[in-house]
């Protein structure tokens, strides 16, 4: 297939975002740890990240939930959000696949818009996040979608800061 065929296909095929099923776990697995340790050279792997061979116990339950976005049977990206308590989720893996980010499809943009909407259908108050400091273009994604940083010792008691995390953000829900 050529590149313009592909290009074409890519624009002409819509991509579904649809919650995670067991079926896709060895291609989420592969997508994040690929994007994590291959593309930016962060050290952790899928036996550092529990979470990902029990996504259904660790995000699908109270407010929380985990998204695939769907190419046919290709994984393109993931977004998930974990339950905190207290009206607040933690924003996690978010993952698009190199090649497949931005323009014209908009899986980040996509996946973000369903798990904020997610989040006003539950009546949630906040939406926290922590990220890596070297991805430069997921902060300033973050700050163009209106998440504001904040310091780590402002983040909520529940909220589980990863090793890895080195900047965090939250997205206020509710008008002040």
């Amino acid at each position: 297939m050529t590149m313009l065929t592909k290009a074409l296909k890519q624009i002409l095929t819509p991509i579904l975002i649809t919650p995670f099923s067991k079926q896709y776990e060895q291609q989420v697995i592969d997508l994040i740890v690929g994007i994590q340790s291959g593309e930016f050279a962060v050290e952790i792997n899928a036996d550092d990240q529990p979470d990902l061979k029990n996504i259904k116990q660790y995000y699908q339950w109270g407010n929380g939930n985990f998204w695939i976005a769907l190419d046919g049977e290709e994984v393109l990206g993931t977004i998930s959000l974990c339950d905190i308590g207290n009206k607040q989720v933690a924003l996690r893996k978010m993952f698009v696949k190199q090649g497949f980010r931005g323009q014209p499809l908009n899986i980040g943009q996509n996946l973000l818009d369903t798990a904020l909407n997610w989040s006003k259908d539950k009546l949630l108050e906040q939406v926290f996040l922590g990220t890596v400091a070297n991805y430069h273009a997921a902060h300033k994604f973050y700050e163009k979608n209106n998440f504001i940083k904040i310091d780590q010792s402002k983040l909520p008691t529940a909220f589980n800061v990863m090793e890895v995390d080195k900047l965090f953000y939250y997205f206020n829900l509710t008008p002040i």
